[in-house]
């Protein structure tokens, strides 16, 4: 299994899942459909499948050219509101893309709709991967905006935190303000400090700093974190979900105060988040 990083946009990433003897190939989260089929054509496979975690416009606007420029192309995701779904998904189904196993992982929090896929191959010396999308970065996770806190945590630790501790494919390049925002709740986390030194790292040599591991998620992103004591006394909470919730404040008004957007920013925000309409076609 052969995982092609493909960054778009400004800060967003798409993966192409090559299944390396049929040479069939998967796609997750086509936002820029042309770059996709470059990349494709590059490495001779044939693409038969879009999974998409959520329907947010970054991770799904390219859908309907793609299957435009590929009839027949399956496009797949749990929430009907995603451009071109061709079929949706449920929570625990699997698919297979010749010796790919593929596991559906419902995985409400950003969105109600948000699915998570848990990728590997049997007999194959190559990691499982989990495509989180934006349910979990590294050392951050998406905004919640339409589940409860409940939901996310559940997510977050009962799904994706019981996962295998291998590979992390998530949908953007947040990793230096989400460490930073790590080390404010917990200062004295070594696993941060070290993370975050070579982030910024990464960051001047312009290079990615996806994926990561679950095993590592777990030593300091502090939204996997919410059991452990110094992340309950920055929150001030003791309840799991509650502690949850006060972190997604916090880690909103830490990036506001960080980097205040202007109103051109907040309204392409909104659009994203579905808190806009788009003008309706004549």
């Amino acid at each position: 299994m052969k995982v092609k990083v493909i960054p778009v946009l400004e800060d967003n990433y798409m993966y192409l899942v090559i299944e390396e003897r049929t040479r069939e190939a998967v796609a997750v989260d086509v936002a820029v459909p042309k770059r996709l089929l470059e990349i494709v054509g590059r490495e001779g496979v044939s693409l038969t499948t879009v999974l998409t975690t959520h329907h947010h416009w970054d991770h799904a606007r390219g859908n309907a050219e793609l299957a435009r420029l590929r009839p027949g192309l399956a496009v797949l995701g749990a929430d009907e509101r995603i451009c071109a779904l061709t079929r949706r998904l449920v929570h625990g189904e699997e698919l297979r893309f010749g010796a790919i196993h593929a596991r559906c992982l419902l995985t409400p929090g950003h969105t109600s709709g948000h699915m998570s896929y848990f990728l590997w191959e049997e007999e194959c010396p190559d990691p499982p991967a989990v495509f989180s999308g934006d349910a979990l970065s590294v050392a951050g996770c998406g905004l919640r905006l339409e589940s409860t806190a409940q939901q996310m945590y559940e997510s977050l630790t009962q799904i994706l935190g019981t996962l295998p501790p291998d590979t992390v494919f998530c949908g953007h390049e947040h990793t230096l303000g989400n460490l930073e925002f790590a080390q404010k709740v917990e200062p004295g986390n070594d696993h941060v400090r070290a993370k975050l030194s070579w982030a910024k790292k990464r960051d001047e040599d312009d290079m990615p700093t996806v994926p990561s591991t679950l095993s590592e998620e777990l030593l300091y992103n502090p939204f996997l974190r919410v059991a452990e004591e110094p992340v309950r006394k920055f929150t001030g909470k003791a309840a799991p979900a509650e502690v949850l919730e006060a972190l997604c404040k916090e880690r909103a008004s830490f990036q506001r105060a960080v980097e205040p957007l202007q109103p051109q920013a907040r309204a392409l925000l909104a659009l994203q988040w579905g808190l806009l309409g788009t003008p309706q076609q004549k």
